[in-house]
């Protein structure tokens, strides 16, 4: 156990905490500044080109995972940002709670879906079933 609650002014000061998140959140960005630049440059490279041509950039390993990297990243820090917002604005407990579960949930799944059809375009997979999707 800790000993008694420090406090700076008259504010409790927290001894470590946030710490780890803030450190993550400083990686992510570092890993998507040279990894966004490297988006936008595929973007533009691809602008106008066929059909066969996206999809033979997308059978490329690397660009899968480097992408598929992207999208995870992005998807962390996204959600890292968000927690602090939640956290800062929203101070009724449930309501916090259910923010944060909301906003974490949210953010799996759209790296989770990222991430299937990133595979997906790699393998050269077939579309959806029809009516999913449409």
């Amino acid at each position: 156990m800790s000993g008694p609650a420090k406090f700076k002014k008259n504010v409790k000061i927290s001894e470590r905490h946030g710490a780890k998140e803030w450190a993550l959140e400083r990686v992510c960005l570092l890993l998507l500044m040279p990894l966004g630049l490297w988006v936008g440059w595929v973007a533009f490279s691809l602008t106008g080109a066929s059909h066969a041509m996206v999809m033979d950039w997308f059978a490329s390993p690397v660009n899968a995972v480097l992408l598929a990297a992207t999208a995870i990243i992005f998807s962390t820090f996204a959600a890292l940002a968000w927690k602090v917002i939640v956290e800062d604005y929203v101070h009724t407990p449930g309501a916090k709670g259910l923010s944060l579960f909301l906003v974490n949930l949210f953010f799996f799944a759209l790296a989770a879906a990222s991430v299937f059809f990133i595979v997906r375009l790699a393998l050269g997979s077939a579309p959806l079933p029809a009516g999913i999707g449409a």
